[in-house]
């Protein structure tokens, strides 16, 4: 999905039966076509390992390396040098010390233009600032009288020289103390990177040289973990993964297509951070997740599915056939579930216990409209929500369950069909690929019953459904194929021998099939996604053409005009459906058409 790039035109030989394919695309594996030819075309019964070579479905390298231009994942490491070589810079450019440059640097966000710009319109102000000394108090030769006793500013304690400390300034405390002191700003968080001398009067900024040098180990480790936390967080074009335990940023270098994947498999929305969610927007996202954990779905389903008890007003659900209704203790009021009045005065005379005379003539005057029409609507409002939302949550367990299925095919069951084939893993690798399609078919398909749920547009509603239906029963096909027909070439046993697997060539069409069928459904789901982002405006574009093309025939024979090119003729045994999904733009065309009328692409 990731890549812009156009994929290979796949080959006859890859086409299976009709039936099979649900969507034409002009876009597959361009070398798949050549593999088909080893199961049946020789009739020979072993497949050697050297004609699987070449086979694996190409576009890998090409939407890798999209990938890298889109983003870069960076590990810790890489984050720790970028760091140090902004440091070293700064260093060198303002000639002070390392830990000063890192001062300065989170400070100014590490922005490095802004600090060389502050720093040589008035260094003075920027030391003030931030609290680097001029010329600082030196202890040097003070420690080398280590019998001198000095009282420490916080315990009052008296120490030697060399038992002493200070953030550069004049003001002593003892080791013991900065310890305590260190560790107690380290516990409130990243503010410590801007620590400053314990004497409030003071704006001595305390250094990570003695942060390593007075502070408890783990205290560094993590003063080390906030600066580098802090690095990450002020550079504009870098984000933390928010995979839980997962410690690489990504730095995004491109403008569209915000979805990401990061070392650690998790894929994720650059721009608003949560879980990749192509084709909506980040805008629809939150809205949905709103919506999935607010209070306002109760309360509809309670307006919808209960009443008002007439004595206390505590929501009450039918649950019964019988009007006569009961409210809990301690209310215990007995009415009637249709015109909630007292139940003494109902009876057989107002039509007994699943009737009632008073609610039909009420009715008939108006009385209950309002209320009902508005337990109507939120009924409705709430069967729509639930039908989008079980459909998304459906399609997200079948993701979940699609991703183990990945693991224990990549652990179990290519080295089972080595054993069995004699072919190499590495040349078993549209397994994996068709796995992993289907995996982010099932995340693309997920939401976008999140985007139909608000998609108010009812033409575009219509053709949305279309081909959200095409998208799901393709997706079907190939999750099958992967899921069950790729068990008849697995030992059902510790016990299945070679003679009970189907051939060498049987196995070698099947991977034509789960190939192609790969091919295709990426294809479908690039089309479906790029239409999606764009609004489907074809749908627009056509209507526009269609008003147009109306009033054109309505003008008189002589009007001057454009001439239509003339299409070849086609027999309506050509088509099995009313309607034909463009290839290029997925534009629902009428069967009679041979061009796409939204972007002009022939049919055959």
């Amino acid at each position: 999905m990731d890549s812009d790039s156009e994929m290979p035109v796949a080959s006859d030989e890859e086409m299976v039966d009709d039936e099979d394919y649900y969507y034409y695309s002009d876009e597959g594996e361009g070398d798949d076509g050549d593999a088909s030819g080893g199961g049946g075309a020789s009739g020979d019964e072993d497949v050697s390992a050297g004609d699987y070579e070449g086979r694996e479905a190409e576009g890998s390298d090409e939407a890798v390396s999209t990938r890298e231009q889109r983003y870069i994942v960076l590990t810790e490491k890489d984050i720790s040098e970028r760091q140090e070589e902004d440091i070293s810079e700064v260093s060198a450019l303002l000639m002070i010390p390392r830990e000063e440059a890192s001062v300065l640097l989170h400070h100014y966000k590490w922005d490095i233009s802004k600090v060389s710009d502050e720093w040589f319109s008035d260094e003075d102000k920027v030391r003030g600032i931030v609290g680097l000394l001029m010329n600082g108090t030196d202890f040097h030769n003070l420690r080398k009288l280590f019998w001198l006793q000095l009282t420490c500013g916080i315990c009052f304690e008296g120490y030697s020289s060399d038992m002493m400390s200070s953030a550069g300034c004049a003001h002593l405390y003892c080791h013991e103390c900065w310890e305590g002191y260190i560790s107690a700003a380290v516990s409130q968080g990243p503010g410590c990177l801007s620590l400053r001398c314990p004497d409030p009067s003071c704006s001595a900024i305390v250094l990570q040289g003695m942060i390593n040098k007075l502070g408890k180990h783990e205290d560094k480790e993590k003063y080390a973990r906030f600066a580098l936390r802090a690095y990450v967080e002020s550079r504009k074009k870098t984000k933390w993964c928010p995979a839980p335990d997962c410690t690489c940023a990504v730095e995004f270098v491109s403008d569209v297509n915000y979805d990401v994947s990061c070392n650690c498999t998790f894929r994720f929305c650059w721009n608003c951070t949560e879980e990749a969610h192509r084709p909506v927007n980040c805008d629809t996202v939150s809205k949905w997740i709103l919506k999935n954990s607010a209070e306002s779905e109760n309360m509809n389903w309670i307006l919808a599915n209960s009443k008002p008890c007439p004595k206390c007003q505590r929501p009450i659900e039918k649950n019964q056939g019988c009007m006569h209704m009961t409210c809990t203790p301690p209310c215990k009021f007995e009415f009637c579930w249709l015109c909630l009045g007292s139940w003494i005065e109902h009876g057989e005379r107002t039509g007994g216990f699943y009737a009632c005379n008073r609610y039909e003539s009420a009715k008939k005057e108006g009385v209950y409209d309002e209320a009902e029409a508005r337990r109507e609507r939120a009924k409705h409002s709430l069967e729509r929500y639930m039908h989008y939302y079980e459909r998304w949550a459906s399609n997200q367990t079948s993701r979940q369950k699609a991703i183990a299925d990945l693991q224990k095919a990549e652990k179990e069951q290519l080295a089972k069909l080595t054993e069995i084939y004699g072919i190499p893993e590495t040349q078993l690798k549209f397994i994996i690929e068709a796995w992993s399609q289907i995996i982010e078919c099932r995340r693309v398909l997920q939401w976008t019953y999140a985007y139909g749920y608000y998609l108010e547009d009812k033409v575009k509603s219509g053709f949305f459904e279309y081909l959200q239906g095409e998208a799901e029963s393709g997706l079907e096909r190939l999750h099958q194929c992967a899921e069950k027909d790729l068990l008849a070439f697995l030992p059902f046993s510790k016990h299945d021998t070679t003679e009970d697997h189907p051939s060498p060539a049987e196995f070698g069409e099947f991977r034509v099939k789960l190939a192609g069928l790969t091919s295709i459904t990426r294809n479908y789901f690039e089309n479906l996604v790029r239409a999606l982002e764009d609004g489907l405006e074809d749908v627009q574009c056509a209507g526009e053409a269609a008003t147009s093309s109306k009033a054109t025939n309505s003008k008189k024979a002589g009007a001057k005009g454009k001439v239509a090119k003339k299409q070849p003729s086609r027999s309506s045994s050509d088509h099995s459906d009313d309607t034909w999904p463009c290839e290029r733009c997925t534009f629902l065309n009428p069967s009679s058409a041979d061009a796409c009328t939204a972007c002009d692409k022939q049919r055959y």
